[in-house]
């Protein structure tokens, strides 16, 4: 244990020899277990490749009583909206979710990667990537190690006429030809409750069904001519959909927005301090705190 502070220090005299006595504070630990969730990318413009679901980090820290640890929780990637006809524009990634503090190495999730506008740009990289392009079959983005997958492949040619899903947190994007759905987030239970994280976005299509949303708050991508796509679930860091196709609407040609990331803490300890936008539930002896916008805690 560390010493915080000496609070006094006394002088005793005994048959001729003097006795000092140190009177410290210590500093106890705090062990804490953590789910850090990035916002999901965005989906693509124009039959575009679905969003990559934000990075997701999980772990346990060691944290310092009267230390105060900052919370950083990620947006969405924002909607792209389209108001002409527009083409290879790809979705906004999406932000990312931190921890950090004095004495603690910074714990940072990547947002999530923007689904590929259509016709020829490959998915953006994230924490998982976003899906590739339909038409000429471009590449998912690369999602980053340790935190979520890479989109998948849009389909060459007009059979199916779909792009990629993006990545999740515990999958790959799965490729236009082959369906186009997102890839499924990962499976939490610091809550008490098994939760999916993270997942991609459904890649859009053309003349065919769009992808589904990967478990974990996946955006579906758009269904056929004038179909429209969904967005990805708000704090679940889950990737948006891909845009439809309608030159008599261009508005639904529009990308759809990634979910805000989420950070969650449980400990054995409550804390002594908290600030921002969060709720406390608790599951068995842990208390549990869910960031679903910025803040502090302090134990």
């Amino acid at each position: 244990m560390t010493p915080l502070s000496t609070d006094s220090y006394k002088l005793t005299y005994i048959n001729g020899n003097y006795y000092g006595q140190a009177i410290q504070n210590y500093v106890l630990p705090v062990t804490a277990t953590y789910l850090v969730v990035a916002g999901g990318g965005a989906g693509g413009v124009r039959i575009g490749g679905g969003g990559g679901g934000g990075g997701v980090l999980t772990g346990t820290a060691t944290l310092t009583t009267g230390t105060t640890y900052t919370i950083t929780v990620g947006a969405g990637g924002a909607a792209t909206n389209v108001t002409v006809d527009t083409q290879n524009i790809n979705g906004n990634n999406g932000y990312t979710s931190v921890i950090s503090g004095t004495g603690l190495t910074t714990i940072t999730a990547v947002g999530g990667g923007g689904g590929a506008g259509t016709d020829t740009n490959s998915g953006s990289s994230g924490g998982s990537g976003g899906g590739g392009s339909r038409y000429t079959g471009t590449a998912g983005g690369a999602g980053t190690s340790g935190q979520g997958y890479a989109g998948g492949y849009g389909n060459p040619g007009f059979s199916p006429d779909r792009s990629g899903g993006g990545g999740g947190a515990g999958g790959a994007g799965v490729s236009g030809t082959t369906s186009g759905n997102g890839g499924v987030g990962l499976l939490s239970s610091i809550t008490g409750t098994a939760i999916y994280y993270g997942g991609g976005g459904g890649g859009s299509a053309l003349s065919f069904t769009g992808g589904t949303g990967g478990s974990g708050g996946g955006g579906n991508g758009a269904s056929a001519q004038a179909g429209v796509g969904t967005a990805g679930a708000a704090n679940t860091g889950g990737g948006g959909g891909g845009g439809g196709f309608d030159t008599s609407n261009y508005s639904k040609e529009s990308s759809l927005p990634g979910g805000s990331g989420v950070v969650i803490i449980s400990s054995t300890k409550t804390a002594a301090t908290i600030t921002g936008t969060y709720t406390t539930t608790t599951s068995g002896s842990n208390t549990i705190y869910t960031f679903t916008g910025s803040g502090s805690i302090t134990y």
